[in-house]
């Protein structure tokens, strides 16, 4: 369904520390940084991207936003969450788990941007 996404940051740098890390433990390869300074991390799925806005004002997160990645096992978000926790960022909402009542298994973070973020299995 998305082609891409893009996320504001102040810190293109830190936010590709993040990044590297906690796409690394879903096995995704570290971002690109191209001319402009924007990151790119390309899949054949799509790209996930961060940017310092372009209209010159600061990056904000979005109230009410999550973006989810995949994970392979709950083995891979608990490795997701800690690698997030480890490079810059802060827990949210319940520790990582299995939600009852979804069958889901979710881990959830804010990135040094502030922006929500979460790695999601699907139990069997």
């Amino acid at each position: 369904m998305f082609s891409h996404i893009m996320l504001g940051t102040n810190d293109v740098e830190a936010s590709k520390r993040f990044y590297d890390a906690v796409l690394g433990a879903l096995g995704y390869k570290p971002g690109v940084i191209d001319q402009k300074g924007r990151c790119f991390y390309r899949t054949e799925q799509g790209v996930f991207a961060l940017s310092k806005p372009i209209d010159g004002k600061p990056a904000s997160h979005g109230n009410g936003s999550t973006i989810g990645f995949v994970a392979s096992s709950p083995e891979a978000a608990d490795a997701w969450h800690a690698a997030g926790i480890a490079n810059g960022g802060t827990t949210c909402e319940d520790p990582p788990g299995k939600r009852d009542e979804t069958g889901l298994y979710l881990a959830y973070l804010r990135d040094p941007s502030g922006n929500k973020i979460s790695a999601l299995y699907r139990m069997g």
